[in-house]
């Protein structure tokens, strides 16, 4: 069975990921959508990676926004894909590429206790302003604190150098320089470029599916007197 592994942003949960997971399961691939908040960089990484290595093939690896931090430490993928997401190299972390836009960094409120959460009424525009309102709100609502310093980790490991990747830039987003977005995108195989804002999983999820369909390996149903045949 072809495998997908959906890695989330900061502040999101898998749940942000639900329609987007359901429909490429409709399709018999396997979706996987770890959880993140593991408290650093390097420890997302390996919760991600433990996902991979449970798979009996490589997966198809997306990454949204921080995911992309994530994902370009992991091994195994047969090829990755930065949603809006960045792509670092040697001693790169997403905090040092100037990664927040004002408008991101005026929605982070402060926690007493070191973490930071999003105000909602500034996040719906910030990260699903293209959504349809009943959508937004259901993501807004999703939304949890984050802990401090995931987006200063720096990955040990740098994928996009070894494996075929696609980096889609969201060309109205409103969280991710789209300026910076093409600059990390150079870095990999293939680019496209939608006319989204920073969370596409949530207003135009087919355009995800229609993205990884062409990704995923394809089956080809054998005659009984041959063997399965795999095409890639």
């Amino acid at each position: 069975m072809a495998a997908v592994v959906l890695v989330h942003g900061l502040y999101h949960l898998p749940e942000h990921f639900a329609v987007l997971a359901e429909r490429l399961r409709t399709d018999g691939t396997e979706v996987a959508v770890p959880e993140l908040h593991r408290g650093s960089l390097a420890a997302d990484t390996a919760a991600v990676q433990g996902v991979i290595d449970a798979l009996p093939e490589p997966p198809v690896v997306l990454g949204h926004s921080y995911g992309g931090s994530v994902i370009t430490g992991v091994r195994g993928a047969s090829h990755l894909v930065y949603l809006a997401a960045f792509v670092l190299d040697a001693d790169e972390s997403a905090a040092s590429l100037g990664g927040a836009s004002q408008q991101l960094k005026d929605a982070i409120v402060a926690e007493p206790d070191g973490s930071t959460t999003l105000h909602p009424g500034l996040a719906i525009g910030t990260l699903y302003g293209d959504c349809p309102g009943p959508l937004a709100a259901r993501a807004v609502g999703l939304l949890r604190s984050q802990a401090p310093g995931c987006g200063r980790g720096v990955p040990q490991h740098h994928s996009w150098k070894e494996t075929p990747s696609t980096y889609v830039v969201c060309a109205q987003d409103r969280a991710i320089d789209p300026g910076l977005q093409r600059t990390m995108a150079s870095r990999c195989t293939d680019m496209r470029e939608w006319q989204t804002g920073h969370s596409p999983f949530v207003g135009q999820p087919d355009l995800i599916v229609e993205l990884l369909r062409g990704l995923l390996p394809t089956r080809i149903a054998p005659r009984p007197d041959q063997e399965v045949t795999t095409t890639r």
